[in-house]
């Protein structure tokens, strides 16, 4: 059983977190523990047509971010991975200094000191020096940044393509194997 951590935090594209965890719930032995934060939790309302309550029920766990006792926030609590999707740059810089000063940014704290993966999809344009030097950081300790750039190679139609291939990367980066339709597949000529 994967157990993979998905903090959802106040930048805009909550839509991309609610179809992770869409595709996620889909694979068989992967156990999902899912954190909102306060204006993700605005966003998910401003954005999309899911209520909170359909999101959590999409997790297998789903805690306060002001739960820093929660399982998700001790190293002794194995997991796979997490990501923070999407990743706000208060979040990102946050994670860059050290301060865990919510369930979110404390179990990426964890992730980070347990040698986990974790992954941030920051939604941040344009981005200054400091949002690059707080993302550098991170990558410099290990931590896979995976922004929601579009790729057009696989000619889609609608938003949810483009999300779907956000996804995709994200699976991926996790070692979770999935069945995208959007994966480059080499030039013809």
């Amino acid at each position: 059983m994967k157990k993979i951590v998905i903090g959802i935090s106040g930048a805009s594209g909550t839509i991309y977190a609610l179809d992770l965890i869409k595709k996620l719930k889909a694979i068989p032995n992967v156990e999902t523990h899912g954190v909102i934060s306060t204006w993700a939790k605005q966003n998910l309302r401003l954005e999309t047509e899911t209520s909170l309550k359909e999101i959590e029920n999409l997790l297998d766990f789903h805690y306060s971010n002001k739960d820093l006792g929660a399982a998700i926030a001790s190293g002794s609590f194995l997991t796979d991975g997490m990501v923070i999707v999407p990743a706000s740059m208060k979040t990102v810089a946050s994670l860059s200094i050290g301060l865990a000063d919510n369930l979110i940014t404390r179990a990426a704290d964890v992730t980070l000191k347990e040698q986990r993966k974790l992954i941030l999809v920051p939604r941040e344009t344009p981005l200054n020096a400091i949002h690059l030097e707080n993302l550098t950081k991170l990558a410099r300790l290990g931590v896979q940044i995976i922004p929601p750039i579009p790729a057009f190679y696989h000619h889609p139609e609608t938003i949810q393509d483009l999300v779907d291939h956000q996804s995709m990367k994200l699976l991926d980066a996790l070692g979770i194997e999935n069945d995208n339709q959007g994966r480059w597949q080499g030039n013809d000529e």
